[in-house]
C-alpha cells in the first residue's frame, strides 16, 4: 500500500498554525474589552441577555476548540518533526492534520435504543479546518454582541447625562423663576426609565425614548420661559392697577368734595352720585394670587378689574366735573344778572315796574337753596331779553 502525500498536510499544518497565534492574539483581545467585562458583570435584561446568553456559549465553544486545536497542531508538529516518517506515521500525520481526528461530543446511547450490533457510544467528530471554521463563527457571535452593546453605551450614556443635567437645570429654573412642574416631571420620569432599560439592556432599549425626554425639556423650558415672560408681564399689569387704584382714590375724593359742595346748593337730582362698592378687596385678591404665584389665574381677573375701575374712574371724573360745573353756572348766571341790573341802573331803569319783578324772580331763582338751574337760567334770560327790549324801544 503506497502511503498518503504529506504535502497537503504540511500547507495545512502550517495554515492552522499561523490561524492560532492570530487566534490568540484576538482571543486576548476579546477578555480586555471593556463592553465585554461590563455585560459579563451587569444583570443583563431583555435582547441582551438573551444575545449575550448565546454569546457566552459561544465563548465557550471557542475556547473548548481553541483548547482542542492546540493540543491536535502540538501533536501534528511532534509526529511531523520525527527524523523519518514510517508510513503508518505518514498515514496518521494526513488523518490528524485533514481527517475528522478531533472529537467535539461523546453521547452514550440509551440501551433502549440500541440494537444487537449499535455501539453504546456516539462521537462527533470533525475536521481542524471544520473545527476552525465553527470556532470563527463563534467569535464572530461574541465580538458582535460585544461590539453593539459596547457601541450603544458609548453613545447613549453621554448622552443620558447630558439630559439628566438638562432635567436638573430646568427643574431649578423652575424653582428660581416659577413654571408647571408636570412637564419636567414627566421628562424625569422618562429618563429615569430609560437610563435603567439602557444599564442593563444596551441592544434593547429605545434611543427615542432619550429623543421623547428632550423634547420634554424642550417643552418645559419654554413653559419655563412664557411662565416668566406672563409674571413679568402680569407684574407690571398688577403695578399699573396699583397705579389704576390710586387714581380711584384721588377721582373718588374729588367727586366727594364736588357733591358736598354742591349738596344743599342744588337740587338733588341735578347732583350726580356715583354708586358702587369699593374695588381694593378685588385688587387684595389678586395680589394674594400673585403672592401665591397662580400667575395663569391673574390675567382674566386683573382685566376685568381694570376695567371695572376705569369705568368707575371715568364716571367718578365725570361726576366730579359736573357736580362743579353747578357751581360754576350759577356763579355765571349770578355774574349776568349783576351785570344787566348795573346797565339797567346806568340807563335809569333800576325802578322799573316791567323789569324790577323779572330782576327780583332772577335773583330769587339764584339766590334761594337749593337752587334750580334750569329755572334760574330762564328767569336771566327774561330779564335780559326785557331790558334789551326796554332799552331798543325807549332809545335809551
Amino acid at each position: 500500500m503506497t502511503a498518503p502525500s504529506i504535502a497537503p498536510a504540511d500547507a495545512e499544518l502550517l495554515r492552522l498554525e499561523t490561524a492560532m497565534t492570530a487566534i490568540a492574539s484576538n482571543l486576548v483581545d476579546l477578555d480586555d474589552n471593556p463592553a465585554r467585562k461590563d455585560l459579563d458583570k451587569t444583570k443583563l435584561t431583555g435582547k441582551t441577555a438573551e444575545a449575550w446568553a448565546d454569546a457566552t456559549d459561544a465563548l465557550t465553544q471557542l475556547w473548548d476548540g481553541y483548547r482542542m486545536l492546540t493540543d491536535l497542531i502540538a501533536q501534528a508538529r511532534s509526529l511531523r518533526d520525527q527524523r523519518k516518517l514510517s508510513d503508518a506515521d505518514r498515514a496518521a500525520f494526513v488523518h490528524r492534520v485533514l481527517g475528522k481526528s478531533i472529537t467535539l461530543s461523546t453521547t452514550t446511547v440509551p440501551l433502549a435504543q440500541r440494537g444487537l450490533l449499535g455501539a453504546g457510544q456516539v462521537h462527533t467528530t470533525c475536521t481542524p479546518a471544520e473545527l476552525l471554521s465553527a470556532m470563527e463563527a463563534a467569535f464572530h457571535t461574541a465580538v458582535s454582541v460585544a461590539t453593539r452593546a459596547g457601541e450603544v453605551w458609548q453613545r447613549l450614556l453621554p448622552a443620558a447625562a447630558d439630559a439628566t443635567a438638562s432635567v436638573d437645570n430646568v427643574r431649578v429654573l423652575i424653582r428660581l423663576h416659577g413654571g408647571n412642574q408636570t412637564t419636567i416631571d414627566e421628562a424625569d420620569r422618562r429618563l429615569g426609565r430609560f437610563t435603567a432599560a439602557l444599564a442593563t439592556d444596551p441592544l434593547g432599549v429605545d434611543e427615542r425614548e432619550l429623543t421623547a425626554v428632550r423634547d420634554l425639556v424642550a417643552r418645559a423650558d419654554a413653559e419655563r420661559t412664557s411662565a416668566a415672560e406672563l409674571k413679568e408681564t402680569l407684574t407690571q399689569r398688577l403695578a399699573d392697577a396699583h397705579a389704576l387704584a390710586g387714581e380711584l382714590a384721588e377721582a373718588q375724593g374729588a367727586a366727594d368734595a364736588a357733591g358736598e359742595k354742591a349738596a344743599d346748593r342744588f337740587r338733588e337730582q341735578d347732583i350726580i352720585r356715583v354708586r358702587g362698592g369699593d374695588l381694593r378687596p378685588d385688587l387684595a385678591a389678586v395680589d394674594a394670587l400673585a403672592a401665591a404665584g397662580q400667575w395663569a389665574l391673574i390675567s382674566p381677573r386683573l382685566a376685568d378689574w381694570a376695567r371695572r375701575a376705569r369705568e368707575r374712574l371715568a364716571a367718578l371724573r365725570h361726576a366730579t366735573a359736573h357736580n362743579d360745573g353747578l357751581l360754576v353756572t350759577r356763579n355765571e348766571l349770578r355774574g349776568r344778572l349783576d351785570a344787566y341790573r348795573a346797565k339797567a341802573l346806568r340807563r335809569g331803569l333800576g325802578e322799573d315796574a316791567q323789569l324790577t319783578p323779572l330782576a327780583d324772580a332772577a335773583h330769587a331763582a339764584l339766590y334761594t337753596a337749593p337752587c334750580d338751574l334750569d329755572a334760574a337760567r330762564v328767569a336771566v334770560n327774561a330779564y335780559q331779553d326785557a331790558l334789551t327790549g326796554t332799552i331798543a324801544r325807549d332809545g335809551r
